[in-house]
């Protein structure tokens, strides 16, 4: 039996309440609304399932990593401090894509553009050189989604 993880299927903003009554009907399990997301949880064999049958997903992801951040300074740090060679070596390719909702990232391209930074220099200062940006055929893409904090 495989075992279940959290996913995330990304969705337009107002759609989220559709979004969460299709992963219900689909048979997720701990559906929680988010803005222009919905998390839950499921095996692989239900991560393709959701792939096929959600008409108002955009896509859906498998998160790594989940934390706080409070600036620019935290998010880069945070984000450099990731074991990103696990996933990707230094003579591959990355792309990154953000969405943000919060008061203080209200730029989407610059917080792609400080996490793609922190990744780099993480390999250029382990490894001597970098992974190249390759925006339509990455070996990588990475999705950064930051939400509204109280």
């Amino acid at each position: 039996m495989s075992e279940n993880y959290e996913m995330v299927a990304k969705t337009l903003f107002g759609f989220e309440e559709i979004l969460a009554e299709e992963l219900l009907r689909l048979g997720a399990q701990d559906i929680k609304k988010g803005v222009r997301h919905v998390s839950f949880y499921g095996d692989k064999g239900f991560m393709y399932k959701a792939n096929l049958a959600l008409r108002t997903a955009i896509k859906v992801l498998k998160p790594i990593k989940s934390f706080k951040v409070f600036n620019e300074d935290d998010l880069y740090r945070k984000t450099k401090n990731l074991r990103w060679e696990d996933y990707l070596n230094e003579t591959g390719s990355l792309a990154v894509d953000a969405t943000v909702h919060s008061q203080q990232f209200t730029h989407s391209k610059y917080v792609a553009l400080k996490v793609k930074d922190a990744i780099v220099d993480r390999f250029r200062e382990q490894t001597g050189t970098r992974p190249d940006v390759d925006l339509l055929f990455p070996d990588l893409k990475i999705n950064i989604h930051i939400d509204r904090q109280f």
